[in-house]
């Protein structure tokens, strides 16, 4: 199976957002990141946007929440009509309790670590959660250079999650020279935004990445 594509708008035209959107229909998944400014250095959309997006988007949400304090506000996405919700494992307090909550609000729970968290830290969550999202950047902006350790990484939590129906995302730096190694380590999901949305065809560079995770 090819990976699935979820490209990112944060490098996308926020004026045109509805634009935007059919540009990339042919993807999978539509990942919206909303950050908070605390648990990272960078302010984008919230609830607001996030439902109406839900409303309008040809494709499913993937909506990666980039907050302090997830427990409070991560079910209130889900209860907004987001296909999936993830929160970052090192803001929540308490993530068996919020992945189930997340659940019960009608959306799929996802767990994200950042590039310093071991993979191990999710071990306990395998049960609790329909994707593992692992950051091969440094969360807070786009464009940044991709990780190389988190290849290492992304294979060690393929064999972690094992025969689980657990889909395996990675977020940052994804573009036509890292695609085949994202998908030759495991990754089922991949995040791309400048790659895509900085492409004079969006929707040809869609199925350009899709061919490469072949």
């Amino acid at each position: 199976m090819p990976v699935e594509i979820a490209p990112s708008i944060l490098t996308a035209d926020f004026a045109n957002l509805e634009r935007e959107l059919e540009r990339i229909a042919s993807a999978d998944w539509v990942h919206l990141d909303v950050m908070d400014g605390h648990f990272v250095p960078n302010l984008t959309i919230g609830l607001p946007v996030i439902r109406r997006i839900a409303q309008i988007s040809p494709l499913p949400t993937d909506v990666h929440l980039m907050i302090d304090n997830p427990d409070t506000y991560a079910p209130e996405y889900a209860a907004a009509g987001a296909t999936s919700v993830t929160f970052h494992l090192e803001a929540a307090k308490a993530p068996v309790r919020l992945s189930r909550e997340i659940r019960r609000q009608g959306a799929k729970a996802a767990a994200a670590i950042n590039p310093a968290t071991p993979v191990a830290a999710l071990e306990n969550l395998l049960d609790e959660v329909d994707m593992i999202l692992i950051m091969s950047v440094e969360p807070g902006f786009g464009g940044q250079s991709f990780i190389e350790q988190s290849l290492a990484k992304l294979a060690q939590a393929k064999r972690l999650i094992g025969e689980r129906p657990i889909k395996l995302e990675t977020d940052g730096g994804a573009d036509r020279q890292t695609m085949p190694r994202l998908a030759k380590a495991g990754a089922d999901v991949v995040v791309a935004g400048s790659a895509i949305f900085g492409a004079e065809d969006p929707a040809a560079e869609i199925e350009v990445l899709r061919e490469l995770g072949r």
